[in-house]
Protein backbone atom coordinates (compact mmCIF):
# COMPACT_ATOMS: atom_id res chain seq x y z
CA UNK A 1 0.00 0.00 0.00
CA UNK A 2 3.04 2.46 0.59
CA UNK A 3 3.52 2.37 -3.20
CA UNK A 4 0.52 3.31 -3.91
CA UNK A 5 0.40 6.34 -1.34
CA UNK A 6 3.83 7.33 -2.77
CA UNK A 7 1.76 8.30 -5.88
CA UNK A 8 -1.12 9.95 -4.77
CA UNK A 9 -2.55 12.44 -2.33
CA UNK A 10 -5.09 12.18 0.22
CA UNK A 11 -7.89 14.91 1.57
CA UNK A 12 -7.83 15.85 5.05
CA UNK A 13 -9.51 18.25 6.40
CA UNK A 14 -7.33 20.47 8.56
CA UNK A 15 -8.91 20.12 11.96
CA UNK A 16 -8.80 16.16 11.77
CA UNK A 17 -5.53 16.58 10.54
CA UNK A 18 -3.95 18.74 13.39
CA UNK A 19 -6.25 16.93 15.91
CA UNK A 20 -6.22 13.61 15.09
CA UNK A 21 -4.74 12.30 11.98
CA UNK A 22 -1.01 14.03 11.73
CA UNK A 23 0.81 10.70 13.65
CA UNK A 24 -0.85 8.56 11.13
CA UNK A 25 0.03 10.57 8.06
CA UNK A 26 3.80 10.80 9.26
CA UNK A 27 3.63 7.07 10.12
CA UNK A 28 1.85 5.61 6.85
CA UNK A 29 3.57 7.96 4.55
CA UNK A 30 0.48 9.79 3.66
CA UNK A 31 0.92 12.64 1.10
CA UNK A 32 -1.78 14.94 2.62
CA UNK A 33 -4.05 17.59 0.57
CA UNK A 34 -5.24 19.56 3.43
CA UNK A 35 -8.43 21.01 3.55
CA UNK A 36 -8.57 24.93 4.53
CA UNK A 37 -12.12 25.85 5.06
CA UNK A 38 -13.01 29.45 6.79
CA UNK A 39 -13.57 28.30 10.08
CA UNK A 40 -9.75 26.11 10.25
CA UNK A 41 -8.91 29.73 9.10
CA UNK A 42 -10.95 31.54 12.26
CA UNK A 43 -10.32 29.02 14.96
CA UNK A 44 -6.28 27.80 14.93
CA UNK A 45 -3.51 30.65 15.54
CA UNK A 46 -0.30 30.63 12.76
CA UNK A 47 1.70 29.11 15.37
CA UNK A 48 -0.86 25.92 14.42
CA UNK A 49 -0.19 25.65 11.01
CA UNK A 50 3.31 26.55 11.23
CA UNK A 51 3.95 23.50 13.64
CA UNK A 52 1.96 21.28 11.51
CA UNK A 53 3.66 22.24 8.21
CA UNK A 54 7.17 21.20 9.99
CA UNK A 55 6.40 18.26 11.17
CA UNK A 56 4.77 17.27 7.28
CA UNK A 57 8.16 19.04 6.18
CA UNK A 58 10.20 16.97 8.62
CA UNK A 59 8.71 13.73 7.77
CA UNK A 60 9.36 14.41 3.67
CA UNK A 61 5.20 14.49 3.08
CA UNK A 62 4.17 16.09 -0.16
CA UNK A 63 1.88 18.58 0.29
CA UNK A 64 -1.39 20.22 -1.81
CA UNK A 65 -3.92 22.56 -0.46
CA UNK A 66 -7.70 22.79 -1.04
CA UNK A 67 -8.76 26.53 -0.41
CA UNK A 68 -12.56 27.82 0.87
CA UNK A 69 -14.71 27.44 -1.37
CA UNK A 70 -18.71 27.68 0.28
CA UNK A 71 -20.14 31.32 0.01
CA UNK A 72 -17.17 32.26 -2.06
CA UNK A 73 -17.31 33.76 -5.50
CA UNK A 74 -14.04 34.80 -7.17
CA UNK A 75 -16.11 36.28 -10.49
CA UNK A 76 -18.50 37.80 -8.33
CA UNK A 77 -20.43 40.88 -9.89
CA UNK A 78 -20.68 42.52 -6.75
CA UNK A 79 -17.32 43.95 -6.05
CA UNK A 80 -18.08 43.82 -2.10
CA UNK A 81 -18.36 40.01 -2.45
CA UNK A 82 -15.68 39.58 -4.86
CA UNK A 83 -13.22 41.32 -2.87
CA UNK A 84 -14.24 39.23 0.22
CA UNK A 85 -14.09 36.27 -1.55
CA UNK A 86 -10.02 37.18 -2.82
CA UNK A 87 -9.32 38.10 1.27
CA UNK A 88 -10.40 35.20 1.93
CA UNK A 89 -8.63 32.79 -0.24
CA UNK A 90 -5.78 35.54 0.54
CA UNK A 91 -5.54 33.66 3.88
CA UNK A 92 -4.38 30.40 2.75
CA UNK A 93 -2.22 31.52 0.17
CA UNK A 94 -0.42 33.36 3.10
CA UNK A 95 0.57 29.70 4.41
CA UNK A 96 2.18 29.09 1.36
CA UNK A 97 5.61 29.75 2.55
CA UNK A 98 5.22 27.49 5.50
CA UNK A 99 4.08 24.22 3.59
CA UNK A 100 5.61 24.82 0.04
CA UNK A 101 2.03 22.89 -1.43
CA UNK A 102 2.50 21.49 -5.05
CA UNK A 103 -0.89 23.08 -5.52
CA UNK A 104 -3.89 24.89 -4.30
CA UNK A 105 -7.25 24.04 -5.42
CA UNK A 106 -9.40 26.30 -5.62
CA UNK A 107 -13.36 27.20 -7.38
CA UNK A 108 -13.96 28.85 -10.14
CA UNK A 109 -17.55 29.32 -9.15
CA UNK A 110 -19.02 29.53 -12.35
CA UNK A 111 -22.69 28.14 -12.57
CA UNK A 112 -24.46 29.04 -15.97
CA UNK A 113 -27.93 29.16 -13.96
CA UNK A 114 -26.71 31.32 -11.86
CA UNK A 115 -24.97 34.02 -14.21
CA UNK A 116 -26.91 33.44 -17.35
CA UNK A 117 -26.78 36.49 -19.75
CA UNK A 118 -23.69 37.91 -17.42
CA UNK A 119 -20.56 35.32 -18.63
CA UNK A 120 -18.37 38.24 -20.17
CA UNK A 121 -18.25 40.02 -17.05
CA UNK A 122 -18.00 36.85 -14.58
CA UNK A 123 -14.68 35.79 -16.77
CA UNK A 124 -13.30 39.71 -16.24
CA UNK A 125 -14.20 39.37 -12.45
CA UNK A 126 -12.50 36.27 -12.54
CA UNK A 127 -9.44 36.84 -14.42
CA UNK A 128 -8.99 40.32 -12.08
CA UNK A 129 -9.09 37.84 -8.71
CA UNK A 130 -6.56 34.76 -9.77
CA UNK A 131 -4.57 37.22 -11.74
CA UNK A 132 -3.62 38.39 -7.77
CA UNK A 133 -3.58 35.30 -6.32
CA UNK A 134 -1.04 34.19 -9.24
CA UNK A 135 1.26 37.16 -7.89
CA UNK A 136 1.20 35.64 -4.53
CA UNK A 137 2.87 32.30 -5.83
CA UNK A 138 5.61 33.73 -8.92
CA UNK A 139 8.59 32.43 -8.04
CA UNK A 140 7.46 29.44 -6.46
CA UNK A 141 6.69 25.88 -7.35
CA UNK A 142 2.78 25.87 -6.35
CA UNK A 143 0.29 25.95 -9.03
CA UNK A 144 -3.72 27.05 -8.43
CA UNK A 145 -5.25 24.36 -9.74
CA UNK A 146 -9.10 25.61 -10.94
CA UNK A 147 -11.65 22.46 -10.08
CA UNK A 148 -14.82 22.11 -12.08
CA UNK A 149 -18.15 22.35 -9.72
CA UNK A 150 -21.34 22.57 -11.51
CA UNK A 151 -20.14 24.24 -14.44
CA UNK A 152 -22.23 21.70 -17.22
CA UNK A 153 -19.15 21.86 -19.96
CA UNK A 154 -15.50 22.80 -20.04
CA UNK A 155 -15.91 25.47 -22.25
CA UNK A 156 -15.84 28.40 -19.30
CA UNK A 157 -12.76 26.54 -17.24
CA UNK A 158 -10.95 27.11 -21.24
CA UNK A 159 -11.46 30.82 -21.81
CA UNK A 160 -10.59 31.43 -18.26
CA UNK A 161 -7.24 29.53 -18.50
CA UNK A 162 -6.29 30.68 -21.92
CA UNK A 163 -6.60 34.19 -20.55
CA UNK A 164 -4.63 33.73 -17.64
CA UNK A 165 -1.87 31.82 -20.05
CA UNK A 166 0.12 31.07 -16.55
CA UNK A 167 1.89 27.92 -16.14
CA UNK A 168 0.92 28.18 -12.48
CA UNK A 169 -2.60 28.21 -13.43
CA UNK A 170 -3.80 24.66 -14.01
CA UNK A 171 -7.19 22.21 -14.22
CA UNK A 172 -8.14 20.33 -11.61
CA UNK A 173 -10.47 17.58 -12.92
CA UNK A 174 -13.19 16.39 -10.46
CA UNK A 175 -14.66 13.82 -12.55
CA UNK A 176 -17.29 13.13 -9.59
CA UNK A 177 -18.65 16.72 -9.98
CA UNK A 178 -18.60 16.49 -14.08
CA UNK A 179 -20.41 13.11 -13.75
CA UNK A 180 -23.18 13.91 -11.27
CA UNK A 181 -23.30 17.99 -12.27
CA UNK A 182 -21.74 18.22 -15.96
CA UNK A 183 -23.84 17.58 -19.35
CA UNK A 184 -21.13 16.57 -21.79
CA UNK A 185 -19.07 13.31 -21.80
CA UNK A 186 -16.19 12.61 -19.50
CA UNK A 187 -13.77 12.31 -22.18
CA UNK A 188 -14.53 15.69 -23.75
CA UNK A 189 -13.17 17.55 -20.32
CA UNK A 190 -9.78 15.61 -21.23
CA UNK A 191 -9.99 16.60 -24.65
CA UNK A 192 -11.03 20.26 -24.54
CA UNK A 193 -8.83 20.80 -20.98
CA UNK A 194 -5.82 18.46 -21.38
CA UNK A 195 -3.35 20.71 -22.36
CA UNK A 196 -3.90 22.51 -18.80
CA UNK A 197 -4.66 19.35 -16.82
CA UNK A 198 -2.52 19.59 -13.30
CA UNK A 199 -4.70 17.45 -10.78
CA UNK A 200 -7.23 14.62 -10.70
CA UNK A 201 -9.84 14.51 -7.81
CA UNK A 202 -10.85 10.91 -7.24
CA UNK A 203 -13.97 10.14 -5.92
CA UNK A 204 -17.13 8.29 -8.06
CA UNK A 205 -20.96 8.24 -7.61
CA UNK A 206 -23.59 6.89 -9.74
CA UNK A 207 -24.78 10.51 -11.37
CA UNK A 208 -27.48 11.94 -9.58
CA UNK A 209 -25.49 13.44 -6.42
CA UNK A 210 -22.03 14.05 -5.33
CA UNK A 211 -21.56 11.11 -3.32
CA UNK A 212 -18.13 10.89 -2.89
CA UNK A 213 -18.03 6.73 -3.30
CA UNK A 214 -14.95 4.90 -3.17
CA UNK A 215 -13.19 5.08 -6.77
CA UNK A 216 -14.54 1.94 -8.43
CA UNK A 217 -18.10 2.22 -6.40
CA UNK A 218 -19.92 4.42 -8.58
CA UNK A 219 -20.50 4.50 -12.69
CA UNK A 220 -17.68 6.53 -13.46
CA UNK A 221 -15.30 5.14 -16.02
CA UNK A 222 -12.01 5.29 -14.34
CA UNK A 223 -10.67 2.73 -16.65
CA UNK A 224 -11.23 4.68 -19.75
CA UNK A 225 -10.48 8.82 -18.13
CA UNK A 226 -7.06 6.77 -16.90
CA UNK A 227 -6.30 5.61 -20.39
CA UNK A 228 -7.09 8.91 -21.90
CA UNK A 229 -4.83 10.77 -19.77
CA UNK A 230 -1.67 8.31 -20.43
CA UNK A 231 -2.69 8.44 -24.23
CA UNK A 232 -1.93 12.50 -23.69
CA UNK A 233 1.53 11.65 -21.37
CA UNK A 234 -0.29 14.11 -19.18
CA UNK A 235 1.05 13.64 -14.81
CA UNK A 236 -1.48 15.76 -13.16
CA UNK A 237 -1.43 15.03 -8.90
CA UNK A 238 -3.68 12.45 -8.44
CA UNK A 239 -5.93 13.10 -5.06
CA UNK A 240 -8.16 10.67 -3.68
CA UNK A 241 -10.76 12.68 -1.83
CA UNK A 242 -12.89 9.99 0.71
CA UNK A 243 -15.03 11.25 3.75
CA UNK A 244 -14.63 8.56 5.85
CA UNK A 245 -11.09 6.55 7.37
CA UNK A 246 -13.10 3.13 5.78
CA UNK A 247 -13.72 4.70 2.65
CA UNK A 248 -10.32 5.29 2.11
CA UNK A 249 -9.05 1.93 2.66
CA UNK A 250 -11.74 0.43 -0.15
CA UNK A 251 -10.43 3.67 -2.23
CA UNK A 252 -6.85 2.43 -1.94
CA UNK A 253 -7.93 -1.01 -2.62
CA UNK A 254 -9.84 -0.15 -5.49
CA UNK A 255 -7.18 1.77 -6.86
CA UNK A 256 -4.56 -1.10 -6.32
CA UNK A 257 -6.80 -3.33 -8.96
CA UNK A 258 -6.30 -0.44 -11.41
CA UNK A 259 -3.11 0.75 -13.86
CA UNK A 260 -3.11 4.56 -12.33
CA UNK A 261 -1.85 7.22 -14.99
CA UNK A 262 1.83 8.93 -14.16
CA UNK A 263 1.86 11.86 -11.73
CA UNK A 264 3.76 14.68 -10.96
Amino acid sequence: MRDLLQKIQVHVPFDLLREKLLPTVLREGINPEIGIYHHHLDRFQAADFRDTAAQLADAGRSVTFHAPFMDLRPGALDPRVRRTSLDRLRQVFDLIPWFRPRSVVCHPSFDERYYVGMEELWLENSLDTWRTLLDCIRGTETIIALENVYERNPEPLKLLLNALASPQARFCFDPGHANAFGAVPLNLWIETLGDFLGEIHLHDNRSTTDEHLPVWEGNIPFRELFAAVRERNIKPILTVEAHSEEDLGRALENLRAMQLPESS
